[in-house]
């Protein structure tokens, strides 16, 4: 027994080090929807026939962890992986992961990570960037303004009074000399004020050299969400706009986005409307609808089902906000989806 014992305490002193590190925490969501989709026919495009799938909706593991370094000082870090359950063909560490250190004054952190102008519509977007519903179908310009990016410094301001701010830069780390060099890199922040039952935010976000037909875009949106009772409102408005590497500058973009959210216990019922227009000599311009159901089970699961539609016009090619379906110029998507979602 008492060899036991001494065994045991050896192999405590042997971790004890790593164990008085901090605690780290494993995480994850596993998010699957069933969704029955397709296209109808529009501008002289052919309809894309109904299929049925099954869909991941950014499952994810992850593992987080802290240490202090005392006089109010900590490191931090944050591993985040995706995963598909139904199909394994993901890379490792594609999602919010780097090291930072954070204190009275903010937190610094450098690795991958979403950007200021990704993060302040959250508390918008019903859907949270999933689903066909999602922001991306028809917001962010189709997701081009809804990054993680890579190569990433990031500052995090505290709390003052309900205000706080974000800024970020990537390195240039692609920068090219000759005689057409580029400087291929992304700049962004946002400012959000959060009190009571109101949030508000402004963001704005710049890429530098991101195509070769395209020498710098950059875009600016505004929104607001108020609760009052079992009722959530929510909106905001986005322009985009590019300035292309031939000279001159392309068509602006502009969309919107309003949203209302009424609980009731654990059954919460949602429509969200998205619209956008390019103001060109030929005007593309799409709506889409999305109404959708949840019963909450717990805090970590809930069950859900949404249908949406999408109207294209004047050859759009807005879509869903997840697992785009293949169309064409005009096309028309719509879909019915049933889900869970568990997080641990």
């Amino acid at each position: 027994m008492n060899k036991k014992l001494i065994a045991l305490a050896v192999a405590g002193a042997c971790v004890a080090p790593a164990a008085m590190a901090g605690p780290v925490v494993l995480y994850g969501r596993v998010y699957e929807t069933l969704e029955s989709v397709n296209a109808k026919s529009g501008d002289g495009a052919a309809e894309v026939p109904r299929r049925t799938r099954v869909s991941d909706q950014a499952s994810l593991l992850g593992v987080r962890g802290t240490e202090d370094l005392g006089g109010g000082l900590k490191a931090f870090f944050q591993l985040e992986t995706a995963f598909k359950p139904d199909q394994n063909d993901s890379a490792f560490a594609t999602r919010n992961s780097g090291v930072g250190l954070e204190g009275g004054w903010g937190s610094f952190v450098m690795g991958r990570w979403d950007m200021p102008y990704k993060v302040a519509t959250f508390p918008i977007d019903v859907w949270g960037d999933l689903t066909l519903g999602g922001i991306t179908g028809v917001g962010h310009d189709q997701g081009n303004f809804d990054r993680r990016d890579a190569n990433v410094i990031q500052y995090w301001s505290p709390n003052f009074a309900g205000f706080a701010f974000k800024l970020a830069a990537t390195a240039n780390e692609g920068k090219t000399g000759g005689a057409n060099p580029k400087n291929p890199h992304d700049t962004g922040a946002n400012v959000t004020y959060t009190r009571g039952p109101l949030y508000a935010f402004l963001a704005y976000e710049d890429h530098k050299d991101p195509s070769a037909t395209v020498d710098k875009e950059h875009a600016w949106s505004g929104g607001v969400a108020y609760s009052f009772g079992p009722i959530k409102l929510g909106g905001d408005y986005e322009e985009f706009k590019r300035t292309l590497t031939a000279g001159g500058d392309a068509a602006d973009k502009k969309s919107y986005l309003a949203s209302v959210v009424w609980t009731m216990g654990a059954n919460q019922l949602s429509y969200q409307y998205q619209h956008a227009k390019t103001d060109s000599s030929s005007s593309p311009e799409c709506n889409s609808h999305t109404i959708g159901y949840k019963y909450i089970f717990t805090k970590r699961t809930f069950a859900m089902a949404q249908y949406t539609t999408v109207d294209n016009k004047n050859g759009a090619t807005c879509n869903f906000g997840a697992n785009t379906l293949a169309i064409s110029p005009g096309n028309d998507p719509q879909g019915a989806a049933i889900g869970i979602q568990h997080v641990f």
